[in-house]
Formats: C-alpha cells, structure tokens, sequence
C-alpha cells in the first residue's frame, strides 16, 4: 500500500505525520507551500477540493480532514501495533467518542476564542475571548476529571487517542486555552509531547 501525505510543517498536517511516525508506516511526504498558496492549485484541488492540509493519498485514491485520516490510520494499522482498541470494544467506543470530542466539541470553542482573541481586528473580542476561554475550562474539567482516574486516555497503556486528543489541546495552548489550570491534563500533555514521535521537523 502506497501512502503520500501532502503536508506543511506546524500545521494541522502535522499530528498525522506525528502518526504515521508512531505507527511507523512507511509513506512518502510532500511539502504543500500554504504561504503562496500552493494549496489552492488545480492539481492540488483535484485532490482535496477544501484546499487545506492535510491530505492523505492511499494507492492514489485521496482523503482529507485530519480527524477522518487519524481515525483510518488507527483502525487500518493500529491495532496491530497495539495502539488502537479492537472493533467492537467499549475501549474503541471511548476513543472514537474522545477523538471526536477533541476536534468537534473542544475545536468549535476553540475557534470561537481564536476569533475573538487572533482574528481580523474588526471581530476581536475581549468579552467572547472570556467566555470562550471559560467554555474550554468546562471541557477540560471534564477531560481532567477522567485523567485523574488513570494514566492516559484509555487506561493503563498510550493509544493513538492520546496522539489525537493530545494534539488539539496542545495547540489549544497557543490560543491561549487555560490547560495549566488542570493539573491532570498539563502533566499528560506533557507525556505526549514527549515522544519520539512528536518532535517531527520539517
């Protein structure tokens, strides 16, 4: 099977090619300009017509949205590695659910404070950056809650779920998202970050 991922380093490309490292699954990397545009070309189209990175080609067929790639990469070559849960588990149940959570539930508030707090001048916001700064405590209570209990985000081992929820709260911090304020979530995140296949350069 022959993999391309089309990427731009310290982009959303980048927690899959984090994956495909911890996988170790062999795969070619093309380097996608996002700065001049190289996203928005015809050819680059033709293969994902969002116009974004990350996209992921498997035997020339193409797939985008990062959340869609990971959870493939998971099922297709996870769970052999051990990790990923088998199919029908309540284990893989928890990591579609948090995988999810991170980039839909977490994601929209955290859009909501990139807006109000980075965004064009005219829709800045110190009022909404507040409330959308207390909306991702909420959420991150609730993930601080369940880190308490045990180590990483399915119990006792690391899975791509930590790889995956991992990577939006750490962006989340850039934002400005309060994660030091939950003990539980800052010391996992920084387990995550810490491995090897976490310090991908360009």
């Amino acid at each position: 099977m022959s993999l391309v991922l089309y990427w731009h380093p310290m982009s959303s490309a980048t927690p899959i090619a984090c994956a495909l490292a911890e996988l170790g699954v062999p795969h070619e990397r093309v380097k996608i300009d996002i700065r001049s545009g190289e996203q928005r070309k015809p050819d680059y189209l033709a293969l994902n017509p969002n116009g974004k990175v990350p996209t992921l080609t498997v035997d020339g067929a193409s797939m985008f949205e990062a959340l869609a790639i990971h959870l493939w990469l998971a099922e297709r070559y996870g769970v052999a590695r051990g990790l990923w849960p088998q199919a029908d588990t309540p284990e893989r149940l928890q990591a579609m659910s948090w995988c999810t959570w991170s980039y839909v539930t977490y994601g929209a508030v955290l859009v909501r404070l990139q807006v109000a707090a980075h965004g064009d001048e005219a829709l800045r916001s110190a009022t909404h950056a507040e409330a959308a700064r207390e909306g991702l405590s909420q959420l991150l209570a609730l993930l601080d809650a369940r880190l308490a209990q045990q180590p990483w985000m399915l119990g006792a081992d690391y899975s791509l779920a930590d790889l995956v929820v991992g990577s939006v709260i750490g962006y989340s911090v850039f934002i400005g998202a309060p994660v030091s304020s939950h003990p539980h979530v800052q010391a996992w995140l920084e387990k995550v970050q810490a491995r090897p296949a976490m310090q991908i350069e360009a």
